[in-house]
């Protein structure tokens, strides 16, 4: 689904992305790891169109998607979720989920005026699909509720439903877990594995929640210094000295132990 090759992005002299080579699988649970400053929300940023590449390719379908901006990428297919989420907080659940979808006949003036027809069939539309991402998540009850009051793990779940609005077909995950209690971290869970089975969504997720990437993803890949460390599954990037040494330290050799 996606191919990054060589892919650096520069910030003067800092090299956040040094060299990275990477690939998504399509239908994989993608997880990337790895310490503070190693340079994956920058790797996600420039994936994701946020960012300019300094060099490199970025592929998606084969096709170079390399550069290309935030919403030709999310009509493309691409879409991305935040660490802190983005809602709009003065508008219902229902009603963000409704503002995804793009090119909605409302948008332009003349249909205002002579579209009312088509306008309320589109919302009905939208309106029948939102709640029924509301019901998956299973957070239907909260459907009138301001987005802005929900709690942190709640934002989280209404941000994967915005996802869910459109055509999805890859989606980056920014440490979807920070923050959030565990029971609502299983929910998610829930939700990211059903989507990935049921609806065929290829998804590749940010998380420093090892038991949490161990449950859902295969393979990991674990980036420092800007850089492609290793690729493995959950039990071999534990195993791996070099691993262990460039990003987890002795602390899950001593976390093992103790367990």
């Amino acid at each position: 689904m996606i191919r990054v090759e060589n892919l650096h992005r520069h910030f003067g002299g800092f090299r956040a992305v040094d060299g990275a080579s990477l690939e998504i699988a399509t239908g994989s649970i993608t997880g990337l790891v790895g310490p503070n400053g190693a340079g994956k929300s920058t790797l996600f940023n420039v994936i994701a169109g946020a960012l300019p590449p300094t060099s490199g390719s970025v592929f998606m379908d084969g096709e170079d998607i390399t550069g290309l901006a935030p919403h030709e990428l999310f009509h493309k297919g691409l879409l991305r979720t935040f660490q802190i989420a983005h809602e709009f907080s003065s508008m219902s659940c229902r009603e963000n989920l409704m503002m995804v979808p793009g090119a909605q006949s409302g948008e332009t003036l003349w249909n205002a005026w002579f579209g009312r027809g088509r306008i309320a069939q589109e919302e009905a539309a939208l309106l029948k699909k939102a709640d029924e991402v509301l019901d998956f998540l299973t957070i239907s009850h909260l459907k009138d509720e301001k987005a802005g009051n929900l709690s942190g793990g709640q934002k989280k779940l209404l941000e994967l439903g915005r996802t869910m609005m459109v055509d999805a077909k890859v989606v980056f995950l920014d440490e979807v877990g920070a923050g959030v209690n565990r029971t609502l971290l299983n929910t998610i869970g829930d939700a990211i594995k059903r989507l990935n089975e049921e609806r065929g969504y290829t998804f590749c997720m940010i998380e420093h929640d090892m038991d949490f990437i161990g449950r859902l993803c295969d393979p990991v890949i674990v980036m420092a210094e800007g850089k492609v460390l290793a690729r493995g599954t959950i039990a071999e990037i534990k195993a791996n000295d070099e691993v262990i040494e460039a990003y987890l330290g002795t602390g899950l050799k001593n976390k093992e132990t103790a367990g």
